[in-house]
């Protein structure tokens, strides 16, 4: 039987880091939508989700993502090749979120998402998995935080890749996300009505990660 968890939340969040660990302690796989968005958004560059949607289809087509292995060491493959580090840039993130607001490339990511998701359980990472995607998962989480915390957390992040991103700038791009994210007419970022809700401002990684498996344990994989 294939079980699907689903982990939504704002920019920052921890989710990436939640999700993998989950997906790694429950022996599945790990979707990390926002990468697929990213991919999207560095394939197209600065200002392609300002082209014509009837450019976007085409090119759009060209795409296919394929998931391989599982919990950590679960790879996102973009025709048949891994993810482009690049893809982890700020100024990309931000991209995604211009090209989130788009109807068509919302509706292409979402349907390669739910062709992974019959093929394979899975931990789903994203923006409205639990709302829109997936709206029939088992089980559903939505994390948050002050964006105070999420951008030092962010800020932690990309300087542990290597990135050394300024930690203003990093709030100011997150909060112009979280604008975007909330307030687009497609899919606006919000928790699905049957969603466990975890505040993690004043919790760490692993007190998150075993909140979310006590809860699954009591309903059951």
């Amino acid at each position: 039987m294939i079980t699907i968890v689903t982990l939504d939340g704002p920019a920052g969040v921890g989710k990436t880091t939640i999700a993998r660990e989950l997906a790694d302690r429950l022996g599945i796989a790990y979707l990390d939508t926002g990468a697929m968005f990213r991919s999207v958004a560095l394939f197209f560059g600065d200002g392609g989700w300002e082209r014509p949607v009837d450019q976007l289809v085409p090119e759009l087509n060209r795409l296919d993502f394929d998931l391989e292995g599982t919990g950590k060491y679960s790879e996102l493959l973009l025709n048949g090749l891994p993810l482009a580090p690049e893809i982890r840039k700020e100024e990309v993130g931000l991209w995604a979120s211009h090209l989130a607001r788009i109807p068509v490339v919302r509706d292409f990511l979402r349907r390669n998402q739910q062709a992974i998701g019959r093929s394979t359980s899975l931990v789903a990472e994203g923006r409205d998995m639990g709302s829109v995607v997936f709206p029939g998962a088992r089980h559903k989480f939505f994390m948050d935080a002050s964006i105070d915390v999420r951008a030092k957390r962010r800020h932690a992040q990309l300087k542990a890749m290597g990135m050394d991103e300024d930690l203003e700038r990093i709030r100011g791009q997150i909060r112009i996300r979280d604008d975007q994210d909330r307030n687009r007419v497609v899919a606006p970022l919000k928790p699905a009505l049957d969603a466990v809700i975890i505040d993690t401002s004043a919790l760490d990684a692993d007190r998150v990660l075993e909140k979310i498996v006590d809860h699954i344990r009591e309903k059951g994989l």
